[in-house]
């Protein structure tokens, strides 16, 4: 994967392949930011720079064996670690990344690594109750991969893509490797949630913040998919920098699940309006026997319709990205949603969200977040 076949991130792009031209190459580097922003593909991309035998013009050459191979995420001297686990796997068995990367593989060829990690994780096929975990026992290959004498002239890359999946005792045994790596070792790390990592693992890394994209970018990216014009803009907009999100309003497979979380955003204002408290526990019910993606993604959504709702009611309402009846319940909603309440709400949120991240028990943390936003709609009467 060549830097030119990530969308955007021009300036981003730049700087990585003028450190490397400089020999200025961090041996642990953590990239950061939606997997819709591109953090997957920029670090293979980037991987496939450091190992590059013949760059030019700012980009590998994208034809060379090293190329080839890191493409395919299947350059020798390449090694990818990842969430994993399986059903029925025996008392101590190890359950490592090198079974699953051909499932992997073929998932980053169809998706151009543009995907979320809900989609690997389907592919793993869990159920309800196993969780996908970088484990003590995968560090242990870590260290032991590293140790051996790279296949070519270039650097030894570790690829760890969500290290919050990382379990503490696995995350303790690579910081020293971390920390002081092999000669032309390089560790980069693909993270969206960097705040669940351990201090300690932060501190041996460089951010690499990767940026929401802009709506000019993703209105190109679809009209250069063959949308047409007018349909791009709004879609780029509705998609708030998250190429995966583009590509499924786009596709129309993302339009059940927004349907579903406005319902429970109008029900939830609705009864924050009138003070029923009653069902609104009914309601955080229904949102606690929801998955924890699902659930992540409604308080995503809701954030987003309570800062449009705050537009309208500023009065720069021609900047709202909402059509349909989300703009036409928001409208209606705007007079609520003002300077007194707009933040605590979406404190609440971010906290609600924390918690989820966090495994706590869903029916504790959307029962207190909607009795909570009960009495912020209230403050607003």
């Amino acid at each position: 994967m060549r830097f030119a076949d990530i969308t955007g991130h021009d300036e981003l792009k730049a700087r990585l392949v003028r450190g490397t031209d400089l020999g200025r190459v961090s041996h642990a580097q953590l990239f950061t930011g939606l997997s819709g922003a591109g953090t997957l593909p920029l670090a293979v991309a980037y991987a496939q720079y450091l190992n590059c035998r013949n760059r030019h013009d700012g980009d590998s050459c994208g034809v060379c064996p090293d190329c080839v191979q890191t493409a395919a995420l299947a350059h020798p001297d390449l090694h990818i670690v990842l969430p994993v686990n399986k059903q029925g796997k025996k008392s101590g068995e190890a359950v490592l990344s090198d079974e699953f990367l051909p499932r992997f593989r073929e998932l980053f060829s169809q998706t151009g690594g543009y995907f979320r990690p809900a989609e690997w994780y389907d592919r793993l096929d869990l159920g309800k109750t196993l969780k996908p975990m970088i484990s003590a026992r995968e560090a242990d290959e870590i260290i032991r991969k590293l140790s051996f004498k790279s296949f070519g002239e270039g650097y030894k890359i570790m690829l760890i893509w969500l290290p919050e999946a990382m379990n503490d005792e696995a995350a303790n045994k690579i910081l020293k490797i971390l920390e002081e790596p092999w000669e032309r070792t390089i560790f980069l790390l693909v993270s969206e949630r960097a705040d669940l990592l351990l201090p300690t693992v932060l501190s041996r890394t460089q951010e690499v913040a990767v940026p929401r994209l802009s709506a000019g970018e993703l209105e190109s990216a679809a009209i250069a998919s063959g949308c047409e014009a007018k349909r791009a803009h709004a879609a780029a907009r509705l998609a708030c920098g998250d190429l995966v999100a583009l590509r499924e309003l786009l596709a129309g497979v993302d339009d059940a699940r927004r349907s579903e979380d406005f319902e429970m955003f109008r029900s939830l204002m609705r009864l924050s309006y009138n003070d029923r408290h009653l069902e609104l526990i009914e309601l955080a019910d229904e949102a606690a026997r929801m998955t924890r993606d699902r659930q992540r993604e409604f308080l995503t959504n809701a954030a987003r319709l309570l800062r449009e709702s705050y537009v309208i009611h500023a009065g720069v309402a021609e900047t709202s990205y909402l059509w349909g009846e989300e703009e036409e319940f928001c409208t209606k909603f705007a007079p609520f949603i003002g300077n007194d309440n707009i933040e605590p709400l979406i404190a609440e949120i971010e906290s609600a969200q924390r918690q989820i991240a966090q495994n706590g028990n869903p029916t504790i943390v959307f029962t207190h977040f909607m009795l909570s936003v009960s009495k912020m709609i209230k403050r607003r009467q």
